[in-house]
């Protein structure tokens, strides 16, 4: 890993609030230069008002952040779905039931019960002849992983990976990392299209929830930087992140994501890529490869899961 600068901060690191667009708190989309198969919509919706989205060739995870929220969808075909995502109180308290739409449907979300903010995650659906259908995952469907260990520990819900969710090309999943832990370690890249990667564009979207009784401010760090075997493809991104802000990652090595002392650390992960393969295959940087053999004496941090009840 080499020192970093944050040179590329200005093109991939967006604050919460840089990437406002009507509705919607954050857009990341292919109106962002470089950019072009992954998008986020977060939107702050109060009790009783609704944000649409006409996917067009994207398909569509529907997340809960916070809240409960009420999602009726057109399919492309006109097969009308109307369900109640129950939700929860915050990131931290557990995973969430999701809904999934195909490319050629529009999205409709009303928050239900009190206020909410709700992510619409997606990616363009060409891949496939036609779209994938309309999809409830349950909360309690949602598997929950816990990996690394020690200082490394964190949990993984992978609500959108392909052993839950059958979709085209749209992989999504989060991750908690409790405060002082690192997560996306070793770094890892997923850029080039082999036997042993996958290419993938992500985004990181994070919140965090201090931990300090005193309200320390609560930060998270992560970092992105460039493989010697492509140089050109430069990347050099250092990043202090708060509730609600973004980074992107278009290629390179990314990790770690750190939390700070005093604060718990969420990401909603999404990825998509231009391949045929709609897989999550990752190559570790060999300069830090070897934490993971470090690994094997130590226990899983015991504030893992989060949702147990912390």
């Amino acid at each position: 890993m080499t020192t970093g600068t944050g040179r590329d901060n200005e093109h991939w690191v967006f604050p919460k609030g840089a990437a406002a667009q009507g509705d919607y708190a954050t857009v990341i989309d292919a109106g962002i230069d470089g950019w072009q198969h992954t998008m986020l919509r977060v939107a702050e919706i109060s009790e009783g008002a609704s944000v649409t989205h006409d996917s067009g060739v994207e398909e569509t995870i529907v997340v809960p952040l916070n809240g409960s929220v009420r999602v009726e969808v057109t399919d492309e075909d006109g097969t009308a779905h109307d369900i109640v995502l129950a939700g929860r109180a915050h990131v931290f308290a557990s995973a969430t039931d999701v809904a999934y739409a195909g490319r050629g449907a529009v999205v409709r979300v009303t928050a239900e019960g009190g206020p909410a903010r709700v992510a619409l995650t997606g990616a363009p659906a060409t891949k496939l002849a036609a779209p994938k259908p309309f999809r409830h995952i349950r909360a309690d469907e949602v598997p929950v992983e816990i990996r690394g260990a020690g200082t490394s520990s964190r949990e993984v819900r992978s609500f959108g990976l392909p052993e839950v969710l059958d979709a085209d090309s749209i992989l999504v999943c989060e991750v908690i990392t409790p405060a002082g832990n690192w997560s996306s370690w070793p770094p890892h890249k997923h850029d080039t299209e082999t036997d042993e990667e996958t290419q993938l564009e992500e985004i990181y979207y994070f919140e965090l929830q201090p931990t300090d009784p005193r309200g320390t401010d609560p930060v998270g760090y992560q970092r992105v930087y460039g493989s010697n075997e492509q140089p050109e493809r430069p990347i050099d991104v250092v990043a202090e992140v708060r509730s609600g802000d973004v980074v992107l990652v278009p290629y390179g090595w990314h990790g770690p994501a750190m939390a700070a002392p005093t604060a718990d650390l969420y990401y909603l992960n999404v990825m998509a890529g231009p391949g045929a393969e709609r897989a999550w295959r990752i190559c570790m940087d060999p300069a830090h490869v070897w934490v993971r053999d470090a690994w094997s004496d130590l226990p899983p941090d015991p504030r893992l899961p989060f949702t147990a009840g912390r």
